[in-house]
């Protein structure tokens, strides 16, 4: 039988080496952008898209979850500012929100109303598919998986999947003309503060990877919804168990 362990994931060179890229650029690169972006205050023209989109997203994410999350364990894997984890705590989850970023975890500390309703959150620092983080009946990823490889992003489903009993829901990047174009339009204009790389992907590709895989054959994909806002693109998709 084909088991896939956490620990050998997370010590795959690739998976690896981006993790500490994505790390290094929300700590020290990104910290002030970031903060602004996910907060209510003016932005230029091209990021507001970007807020939108990301809006709007977490919505879709959320509608895949149930109403009531009480008596319910959930991950927010990169987890960022926390608003994502907020929101399924005022539905009565126990969080686990987890981010490669102490700094955005504190920011995430420092916004977290004290009302919560019945809900709960506990922000870690640290990588998303640690066993310390324990079982969960549901995992959310918001753009967080769209700056690994497809092979990469499959072992994390993988590894999430194992220790996950109903959904995992998550975000990746579709593949377009326009997505490759500003991406070629970073290449050709590089500069230190630019994000780690994303990399696109199909979603017939991606849906085959997941369907082909030995380890994740008790979950089938269910609801997808796309989201286009300007600057910001991305993919939603649902996986649930048998």
């Amino acid at each position: 039988m084909h088991v896939v362990k956490d620990h050998l994931i997370s010590e795959a060179p690739s998976y690896r080496e981006r993790r500490r890229m994505i790390q290094h650029y929300f700590d020290r690169t990104a910290v002030e952008a970031w903060a602004r972006l996910t907060s209510t205050a003016p932005v230029s023209g091209i990021r507001a898209t970007v807020r939108a989109g990301r809006e709007t997203m977490r919505n879709h994410l959320l509608s895949y979850l149930p109403d009531d999350l009480s008596g319910r364990r959930v991950l927010d894997a990169g987890c960022g500012t926390g608003a994502m984890a907020v929101e399924m705590a005022r539905r009565g989850a126990e969080v686990v929100a987890v981010d490669l970023s102490p700094t955005l975890i504190q920011l995430a500390r420092d916004r977290t109303p004290t009302d919560l309703g019945g809900g709960s959150i506990e922000f870690r620092a640290g990588d998303m598919l640690s066993p310390q983080l324990g079982t969960f009946d549901h995992v959310v990823s918001m753009d967080a998986l769209i700056h690994y490889q497809s092979r990469d992003v499959v072992r994390v489903l993988e590894g999430l999947g194992q220790r996950t009993r109903r959904s995992v829901v998550f975000t990746f990047a579709p593949q377009s003309l326009f997505l490759a174009g500003m991406m070629m339009a970073g290449k050709l204009f590089p500069r230190g503060d630019r994000s780690p790389a994303i990399y696109p992907v199909r979603e017939r590709a991606l849906r085959r990877m997941i369907e082909r895989d030995a380890a994740m054959r008790h979950w089938q994909v269910g609801r997808t919804d796309k989201v286009s806002r300007g600057f910001y693109i991305s993919q939603a998709l649902e996986l649930t168990r048998r």
